[in-house]
């Protein structure tokens, strides 16, 4: 073998020690191999420094500045999507106001009110809602996304962008139907709801929850706005417990039962009620119970285990619940606060009261319009208190009801104390009139009956002028307010306590009982100005607790409820409505 002859130069010289001598000995190793050597060392700690340096580089991440979004960026991300695209407008003002940065990040970390907003969603069926419709994006994988993208600067900015307009998307089409309804009553013809509605503005809400303003209103914290509506929240959650355990037992009619006395009825009877004990006793715990019942249903309390009683207490839990969403949605209609003083009218439960600074100093029965003549459901302001008033009869019941009597009877006018004049006040005689083609276009004339005890508005009526041409009025028929059910009117509010209800109201400007009742007595028509206008709702609520948490119904005597219930519960899928334990155990 020829001898290569290498300089020392170009060796790299090693000592050993060998375990056998203790001589020592040398070897020399090829430039070439050492290079290769000397290349796998760097490339190991390039690669052992580039890992210890990993998070040093997802901290220069986490200190950039947060992206600014191009406006049309959102706006393409809401108007690809029909769910979100009604909701383009809040995502436009939210970020404008904010000079287009994001809003679910500080410090390019995600906020912690995005995991507070997807739990509440979560649970979107404490509400009456349907959670998957507001689960309409992965977040768990756009998180993890996100926290892979760290060492991605380019990357992780896009999934910045997406997360950040998609939690603001999410919380728009959640908080619209949150606190603004599902059903929309004004841009649905089929929903009589005329009260003027709340007017929550959305970015403005997000911005609160986001703790960028303040507000006296409770968005930060996801909670209702009414306290009312958190009542039926709760009995919601009840309702569903008594769903989940298997509802009510059956009870059958027995109007004779008398206190003390034994009969098989008695056992599901207290278990209806809720009581304790089950025996067979009709004992006065139980006669108690059940006027409780009927006095929360509406009826008068007798302890009579009635037909009327018997058809309440046999009510399905499951009717029971849809009627509690239905009213919960109403509650997302009604304004964010009502004002510090209203006067309020529950067509349904025949009740009004009066609020002032919050608080109810006036309550009394009222007497609703018939089926055939609802009392249309609206809010305005009343302005005057009319004393002694005259009754001028709507086009309508000239039409259906006078009309006929009049034409068939020329005496009618005279002897029920009435008049028909034209538009300048003179005195017109019947005869004068075609009573068999009145309507309300052509009827040009004014038939009214003159104040007094016969006048059908009896001694006081309240104006709040309105297109309904609505108002309150007193009654000569105080009979009728001993009824349970008083729906007897031609659409009208007729109160039981109506001099009471007027001197409340004219007190600010010098009117006490005194002056109220001889004005009245001198048989001429007075209209008293209010001092300030009082706000007026005329509401159907159909379900409510009270605040000890008891629940009241009443019967849908306008069918209001059932016309709501197609169109919510068309939008919110009933079986989100069951209890999760029922909904599991059909899976």
């Amino acid at each position: 073998m020829q001898k290569i002859n290498t300089p020392a130069s170009d060796l790299y010289m090693c000592k050993s020690l060998s375990r056998n001598s203790n001589s020592s000995r040398y070897f020399r190793t090829p430039l070439s191999s050492l290079k290769k050597y000397i290349l796998l060392v760097a490339g190991l700690s390039i690669i052992l420094l580039s890992s210890c340096g990993g998070k040093k580089k997802e901290r220069q991440v986490a200190s950039k500045p947060q992206p600014i979004l191009d406006s049309m960026y959102y706006i393409n991300y809401m108007n690809n999507d029909p769910l979100l695209k009604e909701h383009t407008d809040w995502a436009k003002k939210f970020y404008r106001e904010r000079g287009f940065k994001l809003g679910w990040f500080k410090n390019n970390e995600i906020v912690p009110q995005a995991k507070e907003m997807l739990s509440v969603i979560n649970k979107a069926d404490e509400e009456g809602l349907d959670p998957k419709k507001y689960q309409f994006k992965d977040f768990n994988t756009m998180f993890a996304n996100l926290e892979a993208a760290k060492r991605d600067s380019a990357k992780f900015t896009e999934i910045q962008k997406e997360i950040d307009v998609a939690l603001s998307a999410t919380y728009f089409v959640w908080a619209s139907d949150y606190y603004r309804g599902v059903v929309i009553p004004r841009e649905n013809e089929e929903i009589e709801w005329d009260v003027k509605r709340n007017k929550i503005k959305l970015h403005k809400a997000l911005m609160t929850v986001l703790k960028e303003r303040e507000s006296k209103y409770s968005y930060a914290s996801f909670s209702p706005l009414h306290p009312d509506y958190a009542r039926l929240k709760s009995a919601l959650k009840t309702y569903r417990g008594i769903q989940a355990a298997g509802g009510w037992p059956k009870v059958t009619a027995s109007p004779k039962l008398k206190e003390g006395q034994s009969a098989p009825v008695v056992s599901a009877l207290k278990k209806r009620l809720g009581l304790s004990s089950t025996d067979s006793i009709f004992d006065a715990g139980t006669v108690d119970a059940l006027k409780k019942f009927q006095s929360d249903q509406g009826l008068k309390p007798d302890g009579s285990l009635g037909a009327e009683t018997v058809k309440l207490l046999n009510v399905t839990v499951e009717q029971r619940i849809k009627q509690i969403v239905l009213n919960m949605e109403r509650w997302r209609w009604i304004p964010k606060s009502f004002e510090p003083n209203y006067l309020i009218v529950n067509i349904p439960e025949f009740r009004l009261r009066v609020y002032e600074k919050g608080e109810e100093r006036l309550a009394m029965n009222v007497i609703v319009g018939k089926t055939m003549n609802s009392t249309p459901v609206f809010s305005d302001k009343m302005e005057n208190v009319v004393l002694a008033p005259y009754w001028n009869v709507p086009a309508s019941i000239v039409r259906e009801e006078l009309g006929p009597k009049i034409a068939s009877d020329p005496g009618y006018l005279s002897r029920s104390n009435m008049e028909l004049i034209d538009s300048k006040g003179n005195q017109v005689s019947p005869s004068q009139v075609d009573w068999g083609s009145v309507t309300r276009e052509n009827w040009k004339y004014t038939l009214r009956k003159k104040p007094g005890p016969r006048n059908d508005l009896g001694d006081v009526k309240f104006i709040f002028p309105n297109t309904n041409d609505i108002y309150l009025h007193d009654t000569p028929h105080d009979e009728l307010f001993s009824q349970s059910k008083r729906n007897f009117s031609h659409g009208c509010v007729r109160v039981e306590k109506p001099l009471q209800l007027a001197e409340y109201l004219l007190r600010p400007v010098g009117w006490d009982m005194s002056k109220i009742q001889s004005t009245i007595a001198e048989g001429k028509e007075k209209y008293v100005k209010l001092k300030q206008v009082l706000p007026v709702y005329l509401v159907y609520f159909t379900a409510w607790a009270d605040e000890n948490g008891n629940m009241h119904f009443r019967d849908d005597i306008y069918g209001h409820d059932q016309t709501l219930a197609k169109e919510y519960f068309s939008e919110v899928s009933a079986a989100n409505l069951q209890p999760k334990e029922s909904r599991k155990s059909k899976l």
